[in-house]
């Protein structure tokens, strides 16, 4: 029994459609389905003076946040879900637009605070101005997993190519 072409055709727009709003996400070593699109998060207080700022980056959820004033940058990564596993925390950038227009970037360092079991130097957690943009830096960690599979698909399309090149030559 043959399947129409109509049907398959059907099937694969409707799986194009169902799937393509979303993308592939590594966090750790789960692969998860996530929206593409940006966020806005307001965690505002009504009774006081918010601010907006900007959070991107190894963070579990980035985008814009409408937040009250005197928040620190731990409690701002604390509100976009903290850092993913790939963050390098040794490495976070806090730009700062000052009057003048100029840009100012703080770096911070914040591995000592999580991962040392006594803090020896005084840790800087700065209060959050209006219009600070922090970026959590970077970069993904490949585990056995990942270079398992990857390999795994390289040979399983060699040993492919393969079965297909003695077949067409003993014809």
């Amino acid at each position: 029994m043959r399947v129409p072409k109509l049907i398959i055709f059907l099937i694969a727009i409707y799986t194009g459609l169902a799937f393509g709003q979303t993308e592939n996400t590594r966090m750790g070593s789960i692969y998860k389905q996530v929206p593409t699109t940006g966020g806005f998060y307001d965690y505002s207080d009504p009774g006081t003076v918010n601010m907006s700022v900007a959070v991107w980056g190894y963070v579990r959820m980035p985008g814009k946040y409408m937040i009250p004033l005197n928040v620190t940058v731990a409690d701002l990564i604390s509100y976009a879900g903290g850092p993913n596993s790939d963050a390098t925390l040794d490495d976070i950038r806090l730009v700062r637009v000052k009057a003048d227009s100029t840009q100012e970037v703080i770096t911070l360092n914040y591995n000592e605070l999580l991962y040392e079991p006594k803090i020896t130097k005084n840790i800087k957690n700065p209060v959050l101005q209006p219009g600070d943009i922090l970026v959590l830096t970077g970069e993904p960690r490949f585990y056995f997993r990942d270079y398992f599979s990857m390999t795994l698909s390289i040979v399983s399309t060699l040993i492919s190519l393969a079965i297909l090149i003695i077949t067409i030559a003993r014809k």
